[in-house]
């Protein structure tokens, strides 16, 4: 959690946490319980679970949407965890939609957080750009070969959400010849923490929470790529 995460956690009136319909504590709510008091976290259920059925995952969106704006209208100001940043692949963008149609006029403010890809840099000392190197960030559900050309793009390549697809991603790299250089990662801060070389995966499944960086290819001297 950044400073300013936890200050605007601590000044909502209430903070909510999304949870699967299955009740389980998510990391949102274990991170959030560090800093605020349970009496102040209401948890409302998301399908974060669902990959299939939109008609579910839509319900599921609109009975949170109604649960905040019945908060909001209740208490005023009203924080949403979520892990990551709110405005990278977050669940929240779902909520803050439904609620500027329930809730017109709903001052909407996001506090940046820090994503998988930089913590997963950060502790495996993997270089995300330098100089003019691009950036591409690749949603291994989208496909494989939608990885595939961005690997074989001139920059550093991350991919989320492939932890059931882990053997596609390894072939990805091997094809493109980006595989020595790549690192893996799940559960980044966790007890069950796990970095490696992606070379030292065997192609089974993954937790979904899994994070790959290729990074870009590079020849070595200080300053090449400016």
């Amino acid at each position: 959690m950044t400073v300013k995460g936890v200050n605007a956690l601590r000044a909502a009136d209430v903070v909510v946490v999304p949870v699967m319909d299955t009740g389980e504590r998510g990391r949102a709510e274990a991170t959030v319980l560090h800093y605020v008091p349970q009496e102040r976290i209401v948890r409302v259920v998301f399908a974060l679970n669902e990959r299939s059925d939109r008609a579910r995952r839509e319900a599921a969106w609109d009975a949170a949407g109604e649960r905040v704006a019945a908060l909001l209208r209740a208490h005023g100001t009203v924080a949403f965890a979520t892990i990551g940043d709110p405005n990278v692949y977050s669940t929240f963008t779902y909520l803050a939609h439904t609620i500027a149609r329930l809730v017109p006029g709903t001052e909407v403010a996001t506090v940046p957080g820090i994503t998988a890809m930089q913590d997963l840099a950060a502790r495996s000392g993997a270089v995300l750009t330098e100089g003019t190197e691009p950036l591409t960030l690749v949603p291994v559900t989208a496909g494989a070969a939608v990885l595939k050309d961005a690997l074989n793009g001139p920059g550093t390549v991350v991919a989320y959400k492939f932890g059931r697809l882990a053997e596609d991603v390894a072939a990805a790299l091997r094809e493109t010849g980006r595989l020595d250089d790549a690192v893996w990662g799940s559960a980044l801060g966790l007890d069950g923490e796990d970095i490696r070389p992606a070379a030292e995966l065997d192609g089974g499944p993954l937790p979904y929470l899994s994070t790959l960086i290729a990074p870009a290819r590079r020849d070595g001297s200080r300053g090449g790529k400016l």
